[in-house]
C-alpha cells in the first residue's frame, strides 16, 4: 500500500490533473511509496474519501481549485472525521490565497502555497523522519525548471490515449491584469528548450496526439514559439492537435510564417482578448492594443488553418452592457471560430478585489466566486448576460447551427439580436441545460418566423441544413417539410461520420470547418 496518496477533483474525467503529476514526479526516493488517485466533481465526497482511505496512506495531498473548492472542503471534513491521524496537506491556487478565511485550511494539517512541486517533497521527508514541522502554512518558493524531473513520465498510456495531457514551456507571466491570479507572478521562468522538445518527443514517440500548453504566454518569447511550432511542424500526422494560449497583440513576421505553414484543424489558439474597452482595459491594469488584437484575429481566420477560441469576460469593473455589446460585435466582427462569454470571477487574491468598493462588486460567496452585479452591471442584467453566454456556447460555439446563425444574428448588432433571442428562449424554455435539440429546432424556428418575421421556408431550410449536417435522426415535425429524402430518417451512424471526418480535428471543431 502506499504511504502517500495525491488526489484531486477534476473538471471532467478527460482533464488529466498536471498538478498531480508534478508533485509526484518531484517526490524522488519517495515516489515509489506514492500513489495517484483522480476524481471528478461528479463524484460524492464521501465516495472519493473511501477510495483515498482504502489506500491506507499516512499521508494525503489534495489539489484544490476554485471549480473544486466546495466538493473539496466536504472531502477534507469527512476525512478528517474519519482518519484524524492521516496527515492531510493541502495545495493549490484556491487555498494560496486568503487561506486564513477558508475552514478546510484550518482542518488539514499543513497548507503548501505556491508552487509545491519540491516542497511538498521536503514536507513528506520530514514527516517521515518524525519531525512535525512548523508553520503549518508553507509558502513555497517558486522553482526553476532545472531543479525539476520530468512530470511527463507521469502520463499512464491511459491518459496518453484518452485524455488531454497538459504540458508547460513557462512559468509566470509578465502582465498585470487584475482579475487573474498571474498578475501576482514575479516574471517568467522558461524551460531549456532542448530539454523540454526531448520531453514532448518521448509523449509523441508514444502515440500522444494531443498536447495542450497551459503557459500563459506562449508568444512571449518569439523564438522559442517559432522553435516549439516547428517541432509539430516536422511531426505532423493525422490526430495531431496543439493548443495554445496566445497573445492577440504580439503577433510578428516570423511568427506567423510558421503559423501559416499548418494543415487546417492541427493548431488551436486560445486569445484572451477579456474587453475591448479601452478604459475597462485600463482600470483593470490589461495592456493590449486593440486594433492589432482584431487585426490579429482577422489575419489568423483569414490565412491560417488554426481554430480560433476567443475569451471576452463579462462584469469587469465599469463594463456596462452597451460597452460590453460593442466589443462583442467588434471581436465577432474579426471571425474568431468561437467567443467564450466569460462570467467574472473574484479569484482569491487577485488584485480585482480593489474595485470592490468603488466600482460596487457583489460576486456570490460560494465557489466560484462569479460576480453578481456591479455599479455598471445591474444583477438583472448579469442573469441575461448568464443566459446569454450558455445560449451562445450551444447555438454558436456548438458549430450545430452554423447556417441558421447567420439568420439569428442579422441585423446591425449580433450581440442586440442574439441577446434578443437569448431573452425569448429563456422565455419558451425556462432552462439553460437540458434542451434537446430538436426542441431548441423548434423554438428557433419560432423565433426567427414569428419575432423576426422571416420566410418560414426560409428558416426552415437554414435549420434543416444544420439538422441534417449532424446526422442526427430525431428530426422535429416543424422541419420535415424541408428535409430532403432520407434526411429525416436516416439514423446515427458513427462509424461513417468517423470514416467522413477529417483526422486532425475534434468534432466541435469539425463543425466549424464545414461552416467556412
Amino acid at each position: 500500500m502506499p504511504t502517500i496518496v495525491l488526489a484531486t477533483l477534476n473538471a471532467k474525467w478527460i482533464h488529466a490533473s498536471f498538478g498531480l503529476r508534478c508533485l509526484r514526479a518531484n517526490l524522488g526516493e519517495l515516489r515509489e511509496h506514492s500513489a495517484l488517485l483522480e476524481f471528478d466533481i461528479q463524484n460524492r465526497p464521501a465516495d472519493v474519501a473511501e477510495k483515498i482511505l482504502a489506500q491506507s496512506p499516512r499521508i494525503v495531498g489534495l489539489g484544490v481549485y476554485v471549480w473544486n473548492a466546495q466538493a473539496m472542503a466536504e472531502l477534507v471534513a469527512v476525512l478528517k472525521s474519519i482518519a484524524p491521524e492521516v496527515v492531510l496537506v493541502l495545495g493549490g491556487p484556491e487555498v494560496s490565497h486568503e487561506t486564513e478565511a477558508q475552514p478546510m485550511c484550518h482542518d488539514a494539517d499543513y497548507v503548501v502555497r505556491g508552487e509545491g512541486d519540491l516542497a511538498f517533497a521536503e514536507l513528506c521527508r520530514r514527516l517521515f523522519r518524525g519531525e512535525r514541522p512548523e508553520p503549518r502554512w508553507i509558502d513555497a518558493a517558486p522553482p526553476h525548471f532545472e531543479q525539476l524531473a520530468d512530470p511527463y513520465s507521469e502520463y499512464d498510456d491511459v491518459d496518453v490515449a484518452h485524455r488531454i495531457v497538459y504540458v508547460e514551456a513557462s512559468r509566470g507571466c509578465p502582465f498585470t491584469c487584475e482579475f487573474c491570479l498571474s498578475a501576482l507572478d514575479d516574471g517568467v521562468r522558461k524551460a531549456p528548450l532542448a530539454d523540454f522538445l526531448l520531453r514532448m518527443q518521448r509523449l509523441y514517440d508514444r502515440g500522444l496526439s494531443h498536447f495542450k500548453f497551459v503557459d500563459r504566454t506562449f508568444n512571449l518569447d518569439i523564438k522559442t514559439s517559432v522553435a516549439i511550432l516547428e517541432f509539430f511542424l516536422q511531426r505532423l500526422r493525422p490526430g495531431l492537435f496543439v493548443h495554445f494560449e496566445l497573445i492577440p497583440d504580439r503577433l510578428p513576421d516570423a511568427l506567423k510564417d510558421s503559423i501559416a505553414k499548418f494543415p487546417e484543424g492541427v493548431l488551436q489558439f486560445e486569445v484572451g482578448v477579456q474587453t475591448l474597452d479601452p478604459e475597462v482595459g485600463q482600470a483593470i491594469a490589461r495592456r493590449q492594443d486593440n486594433d492589432k488584437v482584431l487585426t490579429n484575429i482577422n489575419w489568423l481566420r483569414d490565412h491560417t488553418g488554426v481554430h480560433l477560441h476567443a475569451d471576452l469576460i463579462v462584469g469587469l469593473p465599469g463594463e456596462n452592457l452597451a460597452s460590453f455589446g460593442r466589443g462583442f460585435d467588434r471581436l465577432w466582427a474579426a471571425g474568431p471560430h468561437e467567443i467564450q462569454v466569460g462570467i467574472l470571477k473574484k479569484l482569491r487574491g487577485a488584485p480585482i478585489a480593489r474595485h470592490d468598493t468603488t466600482a460596487a462588486m457583489r460576486y456570490s460567496r460560494l465557489a466560484p466566486y462569479e460576480v453578481l452585479q456591479t455599479a455598471a452591471m445591474p444583477f438583472s442584467d448579469i442573469q441575461r448576460m448568464k443566459r446569454f453566454a450558455r445560449y451562445w456556447d450551444i447555438v454558436a460555439n456548438s458549430g450545430n447551427w452554423s447556417t441558421t446563425l447567420a439568420l439569428v444574428l442579422k441585423g446591425e448588432s449580433a450581440f442586440v439580436q442574439f441577446l434578443a433571442f437569448a431573452d425569448a428562449i429563456h422565455t419558451n424554455a425556462r432552462a439553460t441545460h437540458g434542451i434537446a435539440m430538436h426542441k431548441l429546432a423548434e423554438m428557433i424556428f419560432e423565433w426567427l418566423t414569428t419575432t423576426r418575421g422571416l420566410d418560414p421556408d426560409r428558416a426552415g431550410e437554414a435549420l434543416a441544413a444544420d439538422y441534417a449536417r449532424g446526422r442526427r435522426h430525431d428530426w422535429p415535425e416543424i422541419l420535415r417539410p424541408w428535409a430532403k429524402p432520407r434526411q429525416a430518417h436516416r439514423k446515427d451512424d458513427d462509424a461513417h461520420e468517423q470514416r467522413d471526418a477529417t483526422a486532425r480535428a475534434s468534432a466541435r471543431q469539425k463543425r466549424h470547418l464545414g461552416s467556412n
